[in-house]
C-alpha cells in the first residue's frame, strides 16, 4: 500500500450548513462539492480537505480528537475567527470548538497552500499499537509530535493516536480519515491479501474509492481521482 497524501478527513453532523458557514467565513475555504448527502470544503481541491456529511444526531465523539490546519502565519489565522471564539493554545498550536463537537486546531509551519491538512488526532486504546498497524497500511514511519503522541504521516501531514477510550458508537462523528491513491483496486487486492476489513467500495463520479476498518474501527477511504476529477 502506497497512499500519496492525507486528501480529506469526513465528519457525520446534523447541522453541515453550520459548519461550511464557519469554515469558509474564517478558516479560508471555500465549497468544493456539494450534494444531497454532503459538502467538500477546503482552500484548494488538490490539497487537505474536510467533508461534512449530514446525519441523525446526536453523534459520539468516538476516535476523532480533533483536525489541525496548516497556516503560514499563527496570528494572523487567528485574528480571523470570530471575536468569541475561546481559543486554547497548546504545544504552540492553537485549538477551538467549533459546533456539534468539531474541534479544529491551527498549527504554524510552513506549507504551499493556507488551511491544508497538518494532522488528526484520534483516540486510540493503544496508540503504538495504531501508529504500527497503520504503518502496515501504508502510512509512514514519523517522529512523535510536540504532543509527544505517536504519529505516522503521508503526503507531509500526519495522523496521531492520543491514550483514550474511542468505543465503537452508533453515531460516531468521525465518518473516515481519507488517502489519495493511484490504484483504489491495487488497494483493495493488498488488502484482501492481508486479511484487512474491507468496509465498502464506492464507485462516484469523479472517484473510485474502498473504504478498510483500521485499528478501533476507524475507517480508512483510499480514494483514486478519475480523469473526470476537475474539482477547484
Amino acid at each position: 500500500m502506497n497512499p500519496k497524501t492525507l486528501d480529506h478527513v469526513a465528519y457525520w453532523v446534523v447541522d453541515r450548513d453550520a459548519l461550511v458557514d464557519f469554515v469558509t467565513t474564517h478558516l479560508g475555504m471555500h465549497v468544493i462539492d456539494r450534494t444531497d448527502r454532503f459538502t467538500l470544503v477546503g482552500s484548494d481541491a488538490r490539497h487537505g480537505k474536510l467533508t461534512f456529511f449530514e446525519a441523525d444526531g446526536p453523534r459520539d465523539q468516538g476516535a476523532l480528537k480533533h483536525v489541525a490546519l496548516r497556516v503560514s502565519d499563527l496570528d494572523e489565522a487567528l485574528a480571523a475567527l470570530p471575536g468569541d471564539a475561546r481559543v486554547e493554545r497548546v504545544d504552540g498550536a492553537a485549538y477551538f470548538d467549533v459546533a456539534e463537537d468539531v474541534r479544529l486546531g491551527l498549527v504554524e509551519a510552513p506549507t504551499d497552500v493556507e488551511y491544508d491538512l497538518d494532522h488528526a488526532a484520534l483516540f486510540a486504546t493503544d496508540p503504538a499499537e495504531a501508529a504500527r498497524t497503520y504503518r502496515g497500511l501504508g502510512f509512514n514511519e514519523a517522529e512523535p509530535g510536540k504532543s509527544g503522541a505517536p504519529r505516522v504521516e503521508v503526503g507531509g501531514a500526519f495522523v496521531e493516536f492520543h491514550a483514550g477510550k474511542p468505543g465503537d458508537p452508533e453515531r460516531p462523528l468521525l465518518n473516515h480519515l481519507a488517502v489519495l491513491v493511484d490504484s483504489a483496486d491495487e488497494h483493495l487486492a493488498e488488502a484482501r491479501d492481508a486479511g484487512v476489513e474491507v468496509d465498502d467500495v464506492v464507485d462516484a463520479a469523479n472517484t473510485y474509492a474502498i473504504f478498510l476498518r483500521g485499528p478501533d474501527r476507524v475507517r480508512i477511504e483510499y480514494v483514486e481521482h478519475k480523469p473526470t476529477f476537475s474539482l477547484t
